[in-house]
């Protein structure tokens, strides 16, 4: 009987193999970061999706690219999903594991020429370098090493990338929780935090949309005919900011408001954009149930509050599952001289989905990156080999579930 790959193949063997790939990690990681591909920049998006897709296509994996639909008149990037079946099946206990990551940057086109990749001690700097390329290239090198290895325990292999992670996933966000369904893990290949933790929780975030009504009048004239919409979302202004601190973890920002058209009118309508981020769902809906009260009970007679929740991104919560992932990340990090912590943030990512799709996911498994969305953006290189082995040796490990 063949011994499972993780007897066959440790932690040790596979960190062998990551450090062969150093420098042509750093070649390929160049040509990635100079290729502009901005979330709205389809055409280096796209760029980056075949240079991804030859890349899979090598390794024995399907690769499919879907076109999606325009978006706000804007056209965006192909999504790509790239499978590979294993030699086991679910019913012999090899699972679905899904891998992923993000192709689009924030920077606009331009970027790369003026600010080329380029590497300063241990250092990789460029734009995109650790949000998400390293990443990404990551994920790449894992599946290689597996590869190489003959590690193939597991039922599929899935890499996910997308083209709009970096402003909400508004096209992706469907094919994301799509692919998540059915999958037993999942590892988003964001890049590790500054301190080299994995992120093991992530805020949801919940967009309101507040419309005042009031009544139009003449300012001059006969003001007292008029239901001033303005000073009622002003007064819903405090209100709403005032319920910062009521929920541990919770903020809410009242980012924009606009009201009227004419000073020597009374304000007729007015609306206020309300951000909410918590950990929990059910944090989200005690905000919203919140507004809702406050909306109730306008300050200005004659004025009314509708409230529309207008998106939610649902938050990554640490659950017992997502826990075993942890310990097990941070059992094998041991065995590769790491020291791996855990974080929660606010911010939000392609990992929200996944995790709102029911799956255990986790999250901060590429390289160790920080700065990210400045010029200042950089790669820690030293990191590479120990964080794309301690990848590898997750989906070696978890692959083959005989014997856990």
């Amino acid at each position: 009987m063949t011994a499972p790959a993780r007897q066959r193949h440790g932690s040790a063997a596979l960190l062998t193999l990551a450090r062969t790939r150093r420098d042509a990690f750093l070649r390929d990681l160049a040509e990635l970061v100079g290729i502009d591909s901005g979330s709205y920049s389809p055409r280096g998006v796209n760029k980056v999706a075949g240079w991804t897709g030859r890349r899979l296509k090598r390794l024995g994996f399907s690769v499919e690219r879907i076109r999606p639909a325009v978006s706000g008149g804007r056209q965006f990037g192909d999504i790509l999903v790239a499978r590979r079946r294993g030699s086991l099946t679910e019913a012999e206990g090899g699972a679905r594991i899904l891998l992923a990551a993000h192709m689009d940057t924030v920077f606009e086109d331009g970027t790369a020429a003026q600010r080329p990749f380029e590497v300063a001690g241990r250092l990789a700097h460029g734009p995109g370098v650790s949000d998400d390329k390293g990443g990404l290239l990551a994920g790449l090198t894992a599946l290689e090493i597996l590869d190489e290895a003959g590690i193939d325990e597991y039922a599929e292999l899935t890499l996910l990338a997308t083209p709009d992670e970096e402003i909400g996933s508004p096209v992706s966000r469907p094919h994301t929780e799509a692919v998540a369904r059915g999958v037993d893990f999942a590892f988003a290949l964001e890049c590790a935090r500054e301190n080299g933790d994995v992120v093991t929780a992530r805020k949801g975030v919940a967009d309101f949309r507040l419309t005042v009504t009031g009544r139009a009048a003449h300012a001059g004239i006969e003001p007292e005919r008029g239901a001033n919409a303005a000073l009622t979302a002003a007064h819903l202004v405090v209100r709403l900011q005032e319920l910062n601190g009521r929920w541990e973890g919770v903020t809410i920002n009242v980012g924009v408001v606009r009201a009227g058209t004419r000073s020597n009118i009374v304000c007729s309508e007015a609306q206020l954009a309300v951000e909410v981020r918590a950990a929990s769902g059910t944090a989200i809906a005690a905000v919203r149930a919140a507004i809702e009260e406050a909306a109730a009970r306008p300050c200005v007679d004659g004025t009314t509050v509708a409230v529309e929740q207008l998106d939610m991104c649902p938050p990554m919560e640490e659950t017992p599952a997502s826990g075993r992932l942890y310990e097990q990340a941070r059992r094998i990090g041991a065995d590769l001289g790491i020291e791996l912590g855990r974080c929660s943030t606010g911010g939000v990512g392609d990992a929200n989905l996944i995790s709102g799709a029911g799956v255990p996911v986790l999250d901060g498994l590429g390289p160790v990156g920080g700065a990210d969305h400045s010029p200042l953006e950089w790669l820690d290189i030293h990191t590479v080999p120990e964080r794309t082995a301690l990848l590898a040796s997750m989906v070696a490990t978890l692959g083959d579930r005989r014997g856990h």
